[in-house]
């Protein structure tokens, strides 16, 4: 076992997992054994720019200093006592949330997708607690909220929901920025109407503000609770620290994870406290949830982000992004559209975006490929300009390659 468990080889690891893990991923063959900043290394010493951050999650960079003191500090402390007792960190995670967000309360969890489950069951429970149960929830067309059974409901693509199917029923779906789609469609029957500000998965779609105050509406005319799935976009991603307040929204419940805890899994639930009242002792749990070792992790992030100046630095590094994207477009023609604001983008393509993951790990650089046609780019908050520049132009590369392939050539 000793020497399985010190096995680094990349050929050894992928043997050993296609032997015992699950397979329920697809991996790129790439085998990742070191961290620094925005810099991976794989198991043979190569050097890859990281335009991913693990999906949103390494919000610091990797082995960020002040984030591994936290942890190992924490470690040999104190790490998890379970909620059947206060311990003092949560209260100060909740209070920072409560300053950012403007909601004043927050539930702890250990994953996005949790965040956004328990957002669905306050959701129901508020009715409940009000005699008025209400079922129906309206989610976007484009929507992805998590592949739990509850967040899978809201979530429309059929290629992650019909082999689990039947789901949840009365989640509705409406298409993203549509707003007289999205003003027939609720009632007072809607429980929830559910959206992120910035569609991740969908393909890095914001909405726009008319929607925006189209949701607003429909809220106030039927009295539907509203959750903004900040997920992906919230905590400083858009160089903002939700973008619900970008749109001028007004969210009731707001499910945070991936960036939260720089690496460590939690998520939150953050609460109005109009919901927060119709909630009671027993109505949600977790047993991992808010431990200090994740708080304590979270808690550096967000002092990253408020302390540190994070956030205004993410809107300026965005600012570049948006201007060598834009110019990346104009160069290739494969390149039919560029959206995003902060450290969120999403190139969209008129080829499907497969290839052009392979062909840019070729060059040393990470993205990843959704909705079928788009390049998604969530680097580390941390990132210069420099390192930006570096990045975006071994993926300039890897999408000239890809032209070179439509025209006829060799990739190259």
């Amino acid at each position: 076992m000793a020497q399985e468990m010190t096995m680094t080889t990349a050929e050894s690891v992928q043997t050993l997992e296609s032997r015992h893990v699950l397979q329920t991923y697809r991996r790129q063959p790439v085998t990742f054994v070191r961290g620094d900043g925005v810099r991976l290394f794989d198991a043979d010493g190569r050097e890859y720019l990281d335009l991913l951050s693990g999906i949103g999650v390494a919000s610091l960079g990797h082995a960020h200093p002040g984030l591994t003191r936290a942890i190992a500090d924490q470690a040999k402390t104190l790490l998890h006592t379970s909620n059947l007792f206060f311990h003092p960190l949560q209260g100060q995670l909740a209070e920072r949330l409560s300053n950012l967000s403007g909601l004043p309360r927050a539930f702890f969890c250990n994953s996005g997708t949790e965040a956004v489950e328990a957002c669905l069951k306050f959701a129901r429970r508020y009715w409940y607690t009000l005699e008025e149960p209400r079922a129906e929830i309206i989610a976007l067309e484009g929507s992805f909220h998590g592949r739990t059974m509850g967040a899978l409901s809201v979530t429309w693509d059929e290629h992650y929901r019909k082999p689990f199917a039947p789901l949840l029923p009365g989640a509705r779906f409406v298409p993203a920025n549509d707003c007289a789609a999205l003003l027939q469609a609720v009632s007072r029957n809607t429980a929830a109407i559910i959206v992120e500000p910035i569609q991740g998965e969908g393909g890095v779609r914001p909405l726009t503000p008319a929607f925006a105050a189209a949701i607003g509406e429909a809220c106030e005319k039927s009295g539907a609770l509203l959750i903004a799935d900040e997920v992906q976009s919230g905590l400083g991603r858009t160089g903002n620290p939700f973008y619900f307040s970008t749109l001028g929204m007004k969210p009731h419940l707001v499910p945070v994870g991936k960036a939260l805890g720089g690496g460590v899994p939690i998520g939150a639930a953050l609460v109005s406290e109009e919901v927060a009242a119709r909630i009671f002792y027993g109505d949600h749990g977790s047993t991992y949830g808010g431990n200090l070792l994740a708080c304590r992790a979270a808690i550096c992030v967000l002092d990253e982000l408020v302390e540190g100046g994070l956030i205004a630095r993410v809107a300026e590094v965005g600012r570049y992004f948006d201007e060598r994207l834009k110019s990346i477009r104009s160069k290739r023609r494969i390149v039919k559209d560029v959206r995003g604001c902060g450290l969120m983008w999403g190139l969209d393509l008129t080829i499907d975006a497969a290839p052009v993951v392979p062909a840019a790990l070729e060059r040393g650089v990470i993205v990843n490929r959704t909705a079928e046609t788009v390049v998604r780019l969530l680097p580390p908050l941390v990132i210069t300009e420099a390192d930006a520049s570096e990045a975006l132009n071994r993926l300039d590369a890897a999408l000239g390659a890809m032209e070179n392939v439509e025209n006829g050539g060799q990739a190259n």
